[in-house]
């Protein structure tokens, strides 16, 4: 395959990142609180319905933003990898936290949910570590699909050793950027788990090959810095008539996430972020390191360490609903930070949950992030 060597180092795509990935334990705490019945959440938990719609706004754009800016990174790595260093980078990566961690911290959230969904009663005990082990991936779907997708990336480079879909992609004009949302629109269409809807195949791989084969090249990213302004415009005025068509309602369902509003509105937002990042996140400071760093690490612990918080919330005190909230969200925020610190220390576990060998010299995990 043909290689363009890119050595500036994009800060603003990993600041993008970690904003997102903080983004999604927000999303999380209104989550677990929900009040529009969707499954997965703390039963007959006290809620406000300002944060539903909160969480409505985050949920069908964050995850693409986050697929398509891998599919960047992806792009970045192949130019310093062969294909077999970056699967297998990839499996250490992505694979180990994804089997190995659920057996070390993942089952929590497996058993807490067969727990509050009134399960414990009918499995016999010797088999309620394996199931709650099994029942435990919660957000690590986003790492499990990222795998396969760096799979089908590494076969479709190798059918196209040439690079000619890629050289396509730099050929793209400015109206195309806004107009993929018709290519987002109909790949949300196919390849949805039907019980598991979570695992939308379509979207996401499309989002992601989106970001390696067009995202990646300086061209277009300087054009969505470009159209920031516009599309800040027609991203605020799209998410007035999404909220007002789904509010109140389950913003996960088929019926919200296949719409043309839905996904129209959620390719505006993330060309929006990509171009507001490029102009004005593109910096690096002790702290946007240290959360750069980490972010994967968040990512991987903070829904375990959530769902814990709020249950204790839920049934062993009685606060007002708005004490729920702010307090699982800054006790989430802590003890993530702190389980990431204490974990990366410990050998094992930090291979079996992190996906990471060995610390680096300053005591930084040796795996670039994602």
């Amino acid at each position: 395959m043909m290689r363009e060597r890119n050595n500036v180092r994009k800060n603003y795509l990993d600041n993008i990142r970690w904003v997102t990935v903080l983004l999604v334990l927000i999303y999380h705490v209104f989550y677990m609180f929900n009040g529009v019945g969707i499954l997965g959440g703390i039963p007959q938990a006290k809620n406000i319905a300002v944060f539903d719609i909160i969480a409505a706004i985050l949920y069908p754009w964050f995850m693409v933003l986050l697929f398509l800016i891998a599919g960047i990174s992806a792009r970045y790595a192949l130019q310093k990898r062969t294909a077999k260093q970056f699967i297998k980078e990839r499996a250490v990566k992505l694979i180990v936290p994804s089997t190995l961690g659920l057996f070390v911290i993942h089952w929590i959230t497996g058993y807490l949910n067969i727990k509050m969904g009134g399960g414990l009663a009918y499995i016999p005990k010797f088999l309620i570590y394996p199931i709650a082990v099994i029942s435990g991936t919660g957000p690590l779907w986003f790492i499990q699909m990222l795998f396969i997708f760096s799979c089908i990336l590494v076969l479709l480079t190798k059918a196209d050793k040439s690079d000619k879909i890629w050289k396509i992609g730099a050929n793209v004009k400015l109206p195309m950027l806004p107009l993929l949302f018709v290519l987002i629109f109909l790949a949300a269409q196919v390849l949805n788990m039907p019980v598991l809807t979570m695992y939308r195949f379509g979207i996401y791989l499309v989002s992601f090959l989106i970001g390696y084969y067009i995202f990646s090249h300086e061209r277009v990213q300087e054009m969505a810095e470009n159209i920031r302004v516009p599309m800040l415009c027609v991203s605020a005025i799209s998410m007035a008539f999404y909220v007002l068509r789904y509010r109140g309602g389950n913003y996960t369902s088929a019926a919200c996430l296949q719409s043309l509003i839905t996904n129209f509105t959620l390719w505006m937002v993330v060309l929006t972020i990509i171009g507001y990042g490029r102009k004005y996140l593109n910096c690096e400071t002790a702290f946007t390191r240290r959360m750069t760093k980490s972010s994967f690490g968040i990512y991987i612990l903070h829904y375990p360490v959530l769902i814990v918080t709020c249950y204790i919330l839920n049934t062993y005190f009685d606060l007002p609903a708005i004490w729920n909230y702010v307090t699982a969200l800054v006790v989430a925020f802590v003890m993530t930070f702190l389980l990431y610190e204490a974990l990366r220390r410990i050998p094992f576990v930090r291979f079996a949950v992190l996906g990471v060998s060995s610390l680096g010299p300053q005591g930084n995990c040796r795996c670039r992030q994602l």
